[in-house]
């Protein structure tokens, strides 16, 4: 059986009985079955989830054809083996979730024995529903394209609604950074604290999150005005000389949330404080959180910053590496995954 060694320092414990010392070294026996493979959407995620479960990262390589067509060739065997592919499907959307299926078919023509299509962050969840005529469900679309391409399984962190997961005719495992932005709220200490939902249909987000951290709970009442723009007229709730907490699941152009802390700085609110686990910050999005009234706006790395959102420095970065480790490793063992979030 094949193993890796770890400097004592570096030891990461797994559990189970495949870890002893030796020599002044600790010996770690990983399973050779599980592989990680980074598409190129996120690699600083992938890389990280394997530094945690203390493997390397599969090896592949990812280049063009002269007229721009992708092409994808593992260099890892992975013939009978588990296999999860990190792939992020943000900006560009379209390019990325393409090299996704073009990463899935490839590992099914390999012969993996089990492929889970690792997404942070699942774009097109958005358009869920026909609301009105003659346009499409893209959520569903996109599900069945990742089916069809080779997934056995979906791993992703706070779709956009938790009924997207009936999208997939394969297994899904939702995750949820509440994990991750609660930890680092709570361990903030934020006194004298209300949890506001900016808008009505964050109102259970938001409610969370007052019961994690022992806050009080306020609704903001919004009108949308164009898609990209929003305006906040009321609130249900008391901030006046409390420190804000906001959090959602996704920022993308910014309008709400701004406009939602325009209206309790307004109302007297102290400090105000963002969460959300993913920062699409598409748009408008750096310009308005650069002038809004927020202390600090705090996001996952489900999607990397641009360069231009790293220069804002109330933006600050957590990492979702361990709890998607953690998962991987538990779904690789056929462990719970859902008692991750017992503690909560």
């Amino acid at each position: 059986m094949q193993g890796q060694w770890f400097p004592k320092k570096t030891w990461i414990n797994l559990g189970g009985k495949t870890e002893w010392k030796r020599k002044g070294k600790s010996k770690m026996f990983l399973n050779d079955n599980l592989k990680i493979f980074a598409g190129s959407s996120n690699v600083a995620l992938a890389g990280a989830v394997c530094k945690y479960l203390g493997i390397p990262l599969g090896g592949a390589k990812i280049d063009r054809f002269p007229d721009g067509e992708k092409v994808i060739r593992v260099e890892d065997d992975v013939r009978g083996r588990d296999c999860f592919v990190v792939q992020s499907t943000c900006r560009p959307v379209d390019e990325h979730l393409v090299e996704l299926l073009i990463y899935l078919d490839c590992l099914r023509r390999a012969s993996a024995r089990r492929i889970t299509a690792v997404i942070p962050y699942f774009g097109y969840a958005r358009q869920d529903r026909k609301d009105e005529g003659r346009v499409p469900i893209t959520a569903k679309l996109v599900a069945n394209l990742i089916t069809t391409a080779g997934a056995d399984r979906v791993l992703a962190i706070d779709l956009h609604a938790h009924q997207l997961q009936g999208f997939f005719d394969i297994p899904v495992d939702h995750l949820t950074a509440e994990l991750v932005l609660s930890k680092y709220f709570r361990d903030k200490k934020i006194g004298n604290l209300t949890v506001v939902s900016p808008d009505v249909g964050n109102m259970k987000i938001a409610s969370r999150y007052a019961s994690h951290l022992g806050g009080e709970l306020a609704i903001v009442h919004k009108r949308r005005v164009s898609g990209s723009e929003v305006e906040a007229q009321e609130i249900i709730g008391e901030v006046e000389g409390r420190n804000v907490l906001m959090c959602d699941d996704i920022i993308a152009t910014a309008g709400t949330v701004c406009s939602a802390a325009e209206l309790v700085k307004k109302r007297g609110a102290e400090k105000i404080y963002v969460g959300a686990a993913h920062g699409v910050l598409a748009s408008q999005a750096l310009e308005r959180l650069r002038n809004a009234p927020i202390d600090e706006v705090v996001v996952t790395d489900t999607i990397p910053l641009t360069e231009q959102a790293k220069k804002i420095g109330s933006i600050k970065v957590l990492s979702v590496s361990a709890m998607l480790g953690e998962a991987i490793k538990r779904i690789h063992r056929n462990e719970s995954v859902s008692s991750l979030f017992n503690n909560l």
